[in-house]
């Protein structure tokens, strides 16, 4: 099998899959990417078994040949970056041997046979939506932070897609704090449906779709959910789980309102957090007329205090939180002003940008 491609051609749809290869891996297959060729064009393939990724890329002086190979994906990807711009690669794959030959360097990498890669199967799903690739990300990169990462509640360790006609929420809890928003999409359903997309697909796809004025369809079957572009199909496994009923969890009855600048807040919480306990990483918010105060101590009886002002008029509240909560949703909100609801020290807080009911994120308070 040979294959003749320039290295700015490969290269970029290489990158864009190299995340779903795992460094350490049971199965050395799973260390390589497989090459499907067809004709005038490439199939590259790469799965850790819950996720695959397949894009296309344009090939040269296929002669109407077909075959497949598997290469090892990162030294694979390292050579491509080590080469100089426009360099052409000839590739010729003869037994367990892939020969590499651009401009002056030759490189000799082993394969593995190509019937021992895995597939994750067809996705024979129907249509949920379709929606711009940016559309789509905003939605993961609004809640993406608050997603478990290895808790023994597997549900937790992904984000919840929840479709309903003409919308699609975006929800993710680690059990501490969640994050819910959501887009007007045309969602082909009737009703309501729920399913639960992995964390690493979710990190991903937030990695993916970034194009702006370029489609992605989703689609779903009993187990998997394929996105796919006009040129990547990206196939994953749904976490088989019950995720938790986020809307009770949403305050309801916090009727204290703090509209505060979402910048200033952010940075003095920056400089409190210098002097927090390492370990518990909290903070004491106080809540008066006109000022939010932040305060942190450490076991040194170290202490920082820092006044905000801001707009409220109810009575005093305070109440505390762990700092990196808070820092992660100021973060991610893109208002200029955020409000913060909050109702008696041991109540969740609800934070949102001013004036945006896209975006919602619950914070559980801390014991002081």
């Amino acid at each position: 099998m040979k294959i003749t491609v320039n290295r700015n051609v490969i290269l970029p749809p290489l990158q864009m899959l190299i995340g779903v290869v795992e460094r350490r891996q049971t199965l050395p297959i799973l260390s390589n990417v497989l090459i499907k060729l067809e004709k005038s064009q490439a199939i590259v393939t790469a799965t850790d078994l819950e996720v695959e990724m397949a894009v296309t890329v344009g090939v040269s002086d296929g002669d109407g040949e077909e075959g497949r190979c598997t290469l090892p994906a990162r030294k694979f990807v390292d050579i491509c970056r080590a080469l100089g711009d426009e360099v052409v690669l000839d590739m010729n794959v003869e037994g367990e041997k892939c020969v590499i030959k651009a401009g002056r360097s030759r490189f000799k990498l082993a394969t593995l046979p190509a019937d021992e890669f895995p597939n994750v199967g067809a996705v024979e799903g129907s249509l949920l939506f379709s929606a711009e690739e940016t559309a789509l990300a905003s939605l993961f990169s609004a809640t993406q932070f608050a997603m478990a990462q290895q808790d023994v509640r597997y549900y937790l360790n992904g984000m919840l897609l929840d479709l309903y006609p003409g919308e699609v929420r975006a929800v993710a809890t680690d059990g501490h704090r969640l994050a819910v928003a959501k887009r007007e999409l045309q969602v082909e359903i009737p009703d309501n449906q729920q399913f639960i997309v992995p964390r690493k697909a979710v990190m991903e796809l937030t990695r993916l779709l970034v194009r702006e004025n370029s489609k992605v369809a989703v689609y779903r079957s009993d187990k998997h959910l394929r996105l796919q572009t006009s040129d990547w199909v990206f196939t994953t496994k749904l976490v088989d789980g019950r995720f938790p009923e986020y809307q009770r969890v949403i305050p309801e009855g916090a009727d204290k309102l703090v509209l505060i600048d979402r910048e200033a807040l952010r940075q003095a919480l920056v400089r409190v957090s210098i002097l927090t306990n390492e370990k518990y990483k909290s903070v004491r918010i106080v809540a008066e007329r006109g000022v939010m105060r932040i305060q942190a101590n450490n076991p040194e009886q170290e202490e920082a205090v820092e006044d905000v002002p801001a707009s409220y008029d109810s009575e005093a509240v305070e109440i505390g939180f762990n700092v990196s909560y808070l820092l992660d949703v100021l973060s991610t909100v893109k208002t200029d002003n955020v409000e913060i609801r909050l109702s008696d020290p041991s109540s969740c807080c609800l934070i949102a940008g001013e004036g945006d009911d896209t975006c919602q994120y619950v914070i559980m308070p801390m014991r002081l």
